[in-house]
């Protein structure tokens, strides 16, 4: 089965606006819960805790609203596969955890793994015709 043009297009916008939704309500929760972010961060033995949250809240707000509306659309998407990649063993590291809290962190660690095949596939195959890189002429359409 091979997707028309604007099949595929539309698929584009629809895979991109789900992912980001993993990112941009994430990113607006860490700035309105700043200090609680810093102390979690802190918790899990990361340095420079709040320097760590400010990335955070960059890389989710930030690349996840140009991966939404498609801007930069490659650039964006690695940047967001590199901070899901990084962060993913450190915040989900299921295999030092007691048990009962095993399966859920598996859970969490392998859906961002799946993210970041998301990603990938965004980085390899560019944003699709309804994306603002598609409409400056930077990304076929």
């Amino acid at each position: 089965m091979t997707p028309s043009a604007s099949t595929k297009n539309v698929l584009s916008l629809l895979g991109r606006a789900l992912i980001a939704l993993l990112f941009i309500p994430s990113g607006f929760s860490k700035v309105a819960g700043f200090s609680g972010v810093v102390a979690y961060i802190a918790a899990k033995g990361v340095p420079m805790p709040e320097v760590c949250a400010a990335i955070a809240i960059a890389a989710e707000l930030g690349l996840g609203l140009l991966l939404l509306v498609g801007w930069q659309t490659r650039w964006a998407a690695l940047g967001l596969a590199v901070f899901v990649a990084v962060i993913t063993p450190i915040f989900h590291n299921f295999w030092a955890l007691p048990e009962a809290q095993q399966m859920m962190q598996q859970q969490a660690f392998f859906k961002n793994l799946a993210a970041v095949g998301g990603l990938l596939a965004f980085l390899a195959h560019g944003p699709g015709g309804f994306s603002i890189d598609a409409q400056r002429g930077t990304e076929p359409a």
